[in-house]
This record gives structure tokens, C-alpha cells and sequence, in this order.
């Protein structure tokens, strides 16, 4: 049961990971600018953001 619940999990961070990683990639190229935000620094924040 603990690996369902653990995969379960994964599953669900995996998600808002992959949401947040959207949100921040949709953003305008002068936004990304202005937060200095290219595609590596944003692939980390949301790792970040999820993962701690």
C-alpha cells in the first residue's frame, strides 16, 4: 500500500511540476527578461517550487 501511495505522489508532484514548469515558460519573453529567466534557470525554479 505505501508504494501506491508513494507512486501516487510522484504522480501528483510530476503533475504540478510539470504545471508550474508551463506557467513559467508561457511567460512573455520580456518578463523572462526582466526576472532573468532563461529555459535552464526555469526548469529549476519549478524543481525548486515542487520539489524544495
Amino acid at each position: 500500500m505505501k508504494t501506491l501511495t508513494s507512486l501516487a505522489t510522484a504522480a501528483r508532484k510530476r503533475a504540478a511540476y510539470r504545471r508550474t514548469l508551463a506557467e513559467l515558460d508561457g511567460l512573455s519573453a520580456k518578463v523572462k527578461a526582466d526576472l532573468n529567466i532563461d529555459a535552464n534557470r526555469a526548469r529549476q525554479m519549478a524543481h525548486d517550487a515542487i520539489y524544495g
